[in-house]
């Protein structure tokens, strides 16, 4: 960061700060709905807000021996963000930045979220940095597909959307009737999900590209890259959403087209040489989805449904990902004891499994299983005026035969936090989370909200 941004930075934060004792007011209602479409003269407010964190997140395998306590480290101990949030009548905008120490030269700041929103009644226009959510699931629901996911900190998994990376888009929404709306996105560019490339929480199937990378031989120079460029308008993508509520039931109907945020490898001959090289590629597909939500006999019932349809409609192209069938269903409810369930089902069925190769350097999907099913628990209890919570967090990957357990006792006063918790991963060691057997860890945060 240059001297020039801090030094603004700290002119702009005792500016808000006076702004509020001056007695400016801020509504941090979802659309600003109290403002909307108002006469007279416009309302201006502003507001800032944040967290201040310190945080002590360590892995049990550090301490097997006096070498790896040795080379270990606790990560970043301070943290935090800044929130400003300037409103009017006519429109809105917003800017998170998240605060991360930097000692190697980088930007300490970066910037989480930022946008604007105008008001046009019945319309609702906005552009810039978002995160956005999509369908009723609470974790990772195969509707939420808007944003792709940052996985090279695998201890954030109990937080969805803390793990969202914002992207650049223009939305629009149409509000009619008390309950409808129908919401447009347009997403100029194309990222993926960021995966660790080195280091504990790399993947195997990056560590299986880079073997075959070094593998080739001498005289076999691969000289481009693995990725493709993907912030062209190639790469484009968008969709339409439709929300509604009848007889006191929620609903949601959405279509959307653009790329898969994992990607497929594909295996490219070099001419003249009896060898391949891997290529990285984004499959292309398109997404129709629907969502219901309802209160039956005091379940919180969420379900979705979706299918992904890919250019590989005969499901006999190694080369693009077979059309798959998406499903998720859960519910919430309070147990005896003030105890608290929330239990999520989410999976995916593959189509046309049969006709997959079996030969890996033939098939993407090769040596894959025909569906995927996770369960989702979350257990919590509120103890002393609801101060002190105990609170387990439960990742279970059916046919992978591996887990994750992340227990937390949390105790919350004010605008203070303190939580230790910690992360158990289990299983098969070819699992999504199995491979990480060996990271489980503990962690401690003292935070200061304001």
């Amino acid at each position: 960061m240059t001297i020039k941004k801090i030094v603004l930075i700290l002119l702009f934060i005792p500016l808000a700060l006076n702004a509020q004792d001056e007695g400016f007011g801020f509504d941090d209602s979802d659309f600003g709905f109290d403002d909307f479409g108002s006469s007279g003269s416009p309302r201006y407010s502003f507001d800032i807000g944040g967290e201040v964190r310190a945080e002590l997140t360590g892995f049990f395998n550090d301490f097997s021996s006096k070498d790896s306590f040795n080379d270990s480290s606790l990560d970043d101990i301070f943290s935090g963000n800044l929130n400003f949030h300037f409103a009017s009548s006519a429109a809105e905008a917003v800017i998170n930045l998240t605060i991360i120490p930097a000692f190697d030269g980088s930007t300490p700041v970066e910037i989480d979220e930022a946008y604007v929103r105008a008001f046009f009644r019945p319309f609702i226009i906005e552009g810039g940095l978002r995160k956005v959510s999509w369908g009723k699931a609470d974790s990772f629901g195969p509707l939420d597909l808007i944003n792709p996911l940052d996985f090279s900190d695998l201890t954030k998994l109990s937080d969805p959307q803390s793990i969202k990376i914002a992207r650049p888009m223009i939305r629009g929404i149409w509000l009619f009737g008390d309950f409808s709306r129908l919401e447009g996105i347009f997403i100029p560019s194309f990222q993926g999900h960021n995966f660790d490339e080195t280091g504990r929480w790399m993947p195997h199937q990056i560590k299986t590209l880079q073997d075959m990378i070094n593998t080739l031989p001498l005289g076999a120079e691969f000289d481009g890259d693995l990725y493709p460029e993907t912030s062209t308008l190639q790469y484009a993508q968008g969709g339409l959403r439709f929300t509604s509520s009848i007889a006191s039931s929620d609903f949601g109907l959405q279509y959307y087209f653009g790329r898969f945020p994992r990607p497929a490898v594909i295996l490219v001959p070099i001419h003249h040489l009896p060898i391949v090289v891997p290529v990285v590629n984004y499959n292309y597909y398109h997404h129709i989805g629907a969502d219901f939500a309802r209160v039956i006999a005091g379940f919180n019932l969420r379900a979705e449904a979706a299918v992904n349809l890919t250019e590989d409609m005969n499901g006999t192209d190694g080369t693009i990902e077979n059309p798959a069938f998406l499903w998720s269903l859960g519910f919430d409810r309070d147990l005896i004891w003030g105890i608290n369930l929330n239990l999520q089902g989410t999976g995916t069925i593959r189509l046309f499994h049969s006709k997959i190769n079996d030969n890996p350097l033939l098939d993407s999907e090769a040596g894959t299983n025909v569906s995927s099913t996770r369960i989702t628990g979350i257990l919590s209890r509120k103890f002393l005026r609801d101060e002190l919570e105990l609170k387990t967090t439960c990742l279970w990957g059916i046919e992978e035969k591996d887990f994750l357990i992340m227990p937390a006792l949390i105790w919350s006063k004010n605008d203070v936090k303190a939580e230790l918790s910690a992360g158990f991963f289990g299983g098969d060691r070819t699992g999504e989370l199995g491979q990480y057997r060996d990271n489980s860890f503990f962690r401690v945060i003292l935070s200061y909200t304001f």
